[in-house]
């Protein structure tokens, strides 16, 4: 495929330097295309059902569950194993063993054959082998202390302290969730004709939203089996808000520089969808149905328990920015301003609030953004165009890789890290450049110093020859002169990082691929790991809706703090691991 169909015809866009720009990548939110949001509206809009089809589980909850999903037209199920471990062994690292929860996602039935294969199989989830029924395989641990908390506090026919729920989120919390192939199961391209499940991601989000309901009926049958008659259910408000934890580290963030018409695409898309509706006039019912969802937020932040203190520094900041913007916002609508306007006038506060604001906007037109959840998925091709020549390249280089070309390599600081997968289990790791061992395995994520080098090597060659010819003489500069090219003519092109930096932040590339996903919750452990929540806030399984669950909050009636009372949020740790 030509790069050039890349470009097609676009709304006015944002500029690439603005949105690939690794700070604003690493404010974002969760918005309504995506993929957590995009799933439960196909699941509300389509009808479909989930059950409870089978409960083998002992009274100390080990055993297998298995859940049924029905669409239109297919029939799935949740296998979850429960699996006794020590606490020692309870390890959230891709190094574990032994998880509390292993499951799979299966297409069709599970007769007593396929159950005894799962059996064998999932528990060990890398170290098994799977059949291509088997769309998602994925393993979770508890929160020990909301577990166990809930179950004594439901046992004994009361509800929890919530202030509890509100330090953590969720019950369970994902360590993987794998598709596309891996370790037998199915891969994404079988997915293709599958109505249910064609979407980026969309069949792995359906497992974890329904290991959340699987995590709520666990521990309601606990409390059930300690407590017989007196116990009770968690109140329904707390249910919703309640969510599945996920620790996402290094691992992640080699995937969106591997993948770059990945993201590409996702955040085209996303912009398409802002330059939609931002040049639409600012209305006092505009202002009015923004407003909650800005004071949401607010609040939202206010709630949000992190160990981390820069972002509690981030969030406390956001509070205080977001209170100036609502102030703003019928004066704008009086004096007839756009949603551009608004935007732009917001550019002198933070990225999180930046961000936050455009999460808020987008919610007030679904019949305008809803439809760019179709377009995710992306053709990741990286190809060179006929007859172009050294000059061509180097007139891409000059306008869409500039931030590239600006860096001064011959500095320490811009060639501080390398990175590289350890021998143990081939995770991602970073290692300091001529002081730790793995610099002979490092992987070719440099991709702003392999432009700065290509760029180089084209300066010295005579500007009419084809690319062609210089590759043919210089074939190492291939795989970066195919990526140059085709990112440079897409809409927004590769992200504006230079990954061996100093003072680079892998946590930017994964919070953007965790918003995407749909994550809330912020939490970073470090600089290169981050626990979030998805489905927070989401309907449950019995009342599943297309509304919007934006920056979900403590129930009301459960918590005493109001968005116009400014206080920052208190660290403390979150369970042992």
């Amino acid at each position: 495929m030509d790069a050039h169909r890349c470009t097609g015809t676009l709304p006015q866009l944002r500029h690439p330097d603005t949105v690939m720009s690794p700070d604003r990548l690493g404010a974002m939110h969760q918005t309504r295309i995506s993929f957590v949001r995009s799933l439960i509206r196909r699941m509300a809009n389509q009808n479909w059902q989930t059950s409870q089809y089978r409960w083998d589980l002992s009274e100390h909850g080990f055993g297998t569950a298995i859940y049924r999903l029905t669409t239109p037209e297919h029939h799935y199920h949740l296998v979850v194993f429960s699996d006794e471990i020590a606490d020692d062994e309870r390890n959230d690292r891709v190094i574990a063993e032994k998880w509390d929860i292993t499951f799979a996602l299966v297409h069709g039935d599970v007769d007593d054959a396929l159950l005894a294969q799962l059996q064998s199989n999932v528990p060990l989830q890398e170290a098994g082998r799977n059949t291509s029924k088997v769309l998602v395989l994925a393993r979770a641990n508890k929160s020990v202390r909301v577990f166990d908390h809930l179950v004594e506090a439901l046992s004994q026919g009361q509800q929890p302290d919530s202030q509890v729920l509100a330090s953590v989120g969720y019950i369970l919390r994902t360590t993987a969730v794998y598709g596309n192939g891996k370790f037998g199961i199915a891969d994404f391209e079988i997915l293709q004709d599958n109505h249910d499940f064609n979407l980026s991601f969309s069949a792995q989000m359906c497992a974890v939203y329904m290991l959340r309901q699987f995590s709520l009926d666990w521990i309601h049958f606990l409390a059930q089996q300690q407590g017989g008659e007196q116990a009770i259910q968690l109140a329904r408000p707390l249910q919703r808000y309640l969510g599945v934890g996920n620790a996402t580290g290094l691992g992640m963030a080699p995937y969106l520089i591997n993948h770059p018409r990945i993201v590409d695409q996702w955040l085209s898309e996303r912009e398409k969808a802002i330059a939609a509706i931002s040049n639409k006039t600012i209305t006092p019912s505009g202002c009015d149905t923004i407003t909650p969802l800005l004071q949401r937020a607010c609040l939202h932040l206010q709630q949000v328990v992190t160990i981390d203190a820069h972002q509690r520094a981030l969030n406390h900041r956001a509070v205080s920015e977001i209170e100036t913007v609502i102030s703003t916002l019928h004066d704008a609508a009086k004096l007839h301003q756009s949603w551009l306007q608004w935007l732009e006038q917001n550019q002198s506060y933070s990225y999180e609030t930046q961000e936050i604001a455009l999460s808020c906007l987008l919610e007030l037109y679904p019949d305008d953004v809803d439809s760019f959840e179709n377009t995710m998925n992306a053709d990741e091709n990286l190809t060179l165009s006929p007859g172009i020549t050294v000059c061509d390249l180097q007139d891409v280089l000059a306008t869409r890789y500039r931030w590239a070309l600006d860096i001064d390599f011959s500095q320490p600081e811009n060639t501080y890290w390398f990175w590289y997968r350890s021998e143990d289990k081939e995770e991602p790791r970073m290692g300091v450049r001529g002081q730790e061992p793995g610099e002979d395995r490092e992987l070719g994520l440099d991709i702003a110093y392999q432009v700065y080098q290509l760029n180089l090597a084209l300066a010295k060659e005579p500007s009419h020859s084809t690319l062609a010819e210089f590759l043919l003489k210089q074939p190492q500069f291939r795989s970066v002169a195919r990526r140059a090219w085709t990112l440079g003519h897409c809409p927004m092109g590769d992200i504006q990082m230079n990954v061996l930096s100093q003072s680079a932040l892998p946590m930017h590339l994964l919070r953007c691929k965790l918003a995407m996903f749909g994550a809330t919750k912020f939490d970073p452990r470090s600089d290169r790991w981050v626990r979030v929540t998805f489905f927070q806030g989401a309907p449950l399984t019995d009342e599943i809706h297309d509304g919007e669950w934006l920056f979900p909050l403590l129930p009301a009636d459960h918590t005493d703090t109001h968005a116009n009372n400014c206080v920052d949020t208190t660290s403390q740790p979150e369970d042992n691991a």
